[in-house]
């Protein structure tokens, strides 16, 4: 009899060995499970916010950065709409409106049935320039359910000290001293952004005038030669005369064009080649031009009428002076992120001192527009990224400019 149950039970033993090693399979895949899942959690918080102190900052400046891009448009009723929950956020209290000399332009929070008293109270922070504390006493109220236990009124003041608006924070309860605090620095900087809006604002005028003001500098001279040069042709050659007509009405429609601040290249390329044509009909054989354009940089962007100036200067100061053939040769090049550009001619020159900071262009318009272009290049792409001018007497002149690719606020 044992004999024959010896089979059985070792059978039995095996299967339960089989059972064991199984669940210790599976307990050992868990327990590898979970030690991945608690290194990779280990591993996320090393990378991300890990104190409670950095996700503090971290919430203040995106709450900051929300509340500056519409404060960055200007001051209006819609981009206070869009600010005033974050700038509430900023300073932590129950309600807060934008107020200016005599309109709530946005309120969030509580408090908005007490806007005459914030207006009133806007006013005087406005004609002192100091931070206003409102007390329950400044603020009666015949709800019984109002909340306002005083306010905070802090102008809204930019660089130079003005202000044209105040933040009106709210509080539930006698304003403390970190409330006042908290108000005063976050109208100073909500301030600040205004006040780079306005000066954004300013330097797009100051564009648009500096292109009138080209357009004026520089279209009586070139009108003048090229009805003389499209008269000469008019019994000679009628044809040619009605196709330089053409080009001509081309060109001064581009010229004057009353929209947009910028252009492409390749637009300012077919203005500029309009011109030489207009131009080698009064120069004839003399005007020689040689044009090397690399195609991928037609599509750039760049300030309307900041190209053709150069061109004109190395017709109109290289070349008529020049006794027999003169070139001129525009060149655009592919540079990575930017696009190079030179206009050079191999004219009479200039003397190096006329470019001189703070020098006014010469009586006989010498290096017209060269100034004029200069200063748009640096206002609308930066500093780095204004005209450099290699000339000399006799030795013709040499114009290159830098200009990115893509840049922010550019649209053609």
């Amino acid at each position: 009899m044992d004999d024959w149950t010896r089979p059985a039970s070792r059978a039995n033993i095996c299967c339960v060995a089989s059972q064991v090693g199984s669940v210790l399979a599976v307990i050992a895949v868990l327990a590898g499970v979970a030690a991945a899942v608690v290194a990779v959690l280990r591993l996320r918080a090393r990378r991300g916010i890990a104190t409670a102190m950095q996700r503090a900052t971290y919430d203040v400046l995106h709450t900051a950065a929300l509340a500056a891009e519409p404060l960055r448009s200007g001051l209006t009723q819609a981009s206070a709409g869009k600010a005033v929950r974050h700038l509430r956020a900023l300073v932590g209290a129950v309600g807060l409106t934008i107020v200016d000399e005599d309109t709530c332009l946005a309120f969030d929070g509580r408090g908005s049935h007490h806007g005459d008293q914030f207006t009133a109270a806007c006013q005087r922070a406005l004609s002192t320039h100091r931070t206003v504390v409102l007390t329950p006493a400044d603020l009666p109220c015949d709800r019984v359910d109002c909340a306002v236990r005083g306010a905070v009124v802090a102008p809204m003041s930019g660089p130079d000290g003005r202000a044209a608006a105040a933040l009106v924070a709210v509080a539930d309860d006698q304003p403390a001293p970190g409330l006042v605090q908290a108000t005063a620095e976050a109208a100073r900087w909500a301030g600040s952004q205004i006040a780079l809006a306005e000066l954004d604002s300013s330097r797009e005028r100051l564009a648009r005038a500096e292109v009138r003001a080209l357009r004026a500098q520089i279209s009586p001279h070139f009108i003048y030669n090229a009805l003389t040069a499209i008269a000469s042709f008019v019994r000679t050659d009628p044809e040619r005369a009605r196709e330089l007509i053409l080009e001509f009405a081309e060109f001064t429609r581009y010229s004057f064009r009353a929209h947009g601040d910028f252009t492409t290249l390749a637009e300012e390329l077919r203005s500029i080649d309009r011109y030489l044509t207009i131009e080698r009909a009064r120069f004839g054989d003399r005007l020689q031009v040689r044009l090397q354009i690399a195609p991928e940089v037609l599509p750039v962007g760049l300030p309307f009428l900041c190209l053709q100036p150069l061109v004109e200067n190395a017709v109109r100061h290289g070349l008529s002076r020049k006794p027999g053939v003169g070139m001129v040769s525009i060149e655009a090049r592919d540079a990575g992120a930017e696009c190079h550009i030179t206009v050079e001619d191999d004219g009479v020159g200039m003397d190096p001192a006329v470019f001189a900071p703070g020098l006014p262009e010469t009586d006989d318009g010498q290096h017209v527009g060269l100034t004029n272009v200069d200063e748009r290049l640096r206002s609308v792409f930066g500093d780095h990224f204004g005209l450099v001018v290699e000339t000399a007497p006799g030795a013709g002149t040499k114009v290159s400019m830098r200009v990115p690719k893509f840049h922010p606020g550019v649209r053609a």
